[in-house]
């Protein structure tokens, strides 16, 4: 393989899988809690172009959008300037424990990972059409806060056109291409974009394909693993990166 990998083995999902309300600094402390060192997140941009946390294009399902917008407001997020999405109750549909948790911009990751030497997967989820722009914005502005930091983030997406921007703005930033199914194309389509990382459904790696990408330079990482058995296979096929919900089962330690 090629340069040394300086990632944990084990990535906490969304923070800390479907423990806390996905994609919140409530759920990055409790992943921490649980010993994590490393998180995953989505990122995508305010019509302000700000980036934040959240893994849908909608507000609907981890918000209160419906009844703190005006009537006949879009529902999606990138549609809403960064000062009402502020504004937003993130938490309450989780649970009562974390009623009011706003969501968070990615500095705010930025500055929650940096302070306590954890790293962070972002990966680029676009409002469909901005693919492009959201992809050079969130690499432009991790490049500048993580500045002079040891481990930069992984910038991961199932967007090539979010990847190609991202590798544009900032290549120096290591990139991973996440996938659903494994094409034939799947390991040219990783090294035409400049990737160090293959992160794709657990399911789908096997021993030639893990082999494959260790012999072209990649690493090769698993989302979302849930159980015994799959973490098992995965360690025995030598991966190198597991991404997980059930922070309360595996240990990273």
């Amino acid at each position: 393989m090629g340069a040394s990998w300086p990632y944990p083995f084990w990535i906490a999902h969304r923070g800390a899988g479907k423990l806390a309300p996905e994609n919140t600094l409530a759920a990055f402390r409790l992943g921490a809690q649980h010993g994590y060192r490393m998180f995953e997140c989505d990122a995508k941009l305010s019509a302000d172009g700000v980036p934040f946390l959240m893994h849908d294009a909608t507000l609907s399902r981890t918000t209160n959008a419906a009844e703190k917008l005006e009537a006949g407001a879009s529902a999606t997020g990138g549609d809403h300037a960064w000062a009402e999405l502020s504004q937003l109750d993130a938490g309450s549909w989780h649970s009562r424990a974390f009623a009011g948790e706003p969501l968070p911009t990615l500095q705010n990751a930025a500055r929650f990972c940096r302070a306590n030497g954890y790293a962070l997967n972002i990966e680029i989820k676009p409002t469909p059409g901005t693919e492009r722009r959201t992809g050079e914005v969130v690499a432009s502005h991790a490049m500048r806060w993580w500045q002079g930091a040891s481990v930069m983030p992984l910038l991961t997406s199932f967007s090539q056109d979010a990847l190609l921007g991202a590798r544009e703005t900032a290549p120096g930033l290591p990139r991973g291409l996440l996938l659903e199914t494994l094409p034939d194309s799947w390991l040219q389509t990783a090294l035409a974009l400049g990737c160090v990382a293959v992160v794709c459904n657990h399911a789908l790696w096997d021993s030639a394909r893990v082999e494959t990408a260790h012999d072209a330079g990649l690493r090769a990482l698993s989302y979302t693993v849930n159980d015994d058995a799959a973490v098992r296979r995965l360690m025995e096929l030598g991966t190198d990166g597991i991404i997980t919900d059930r922070v309360d089962l595996f240990s990273p330690t």
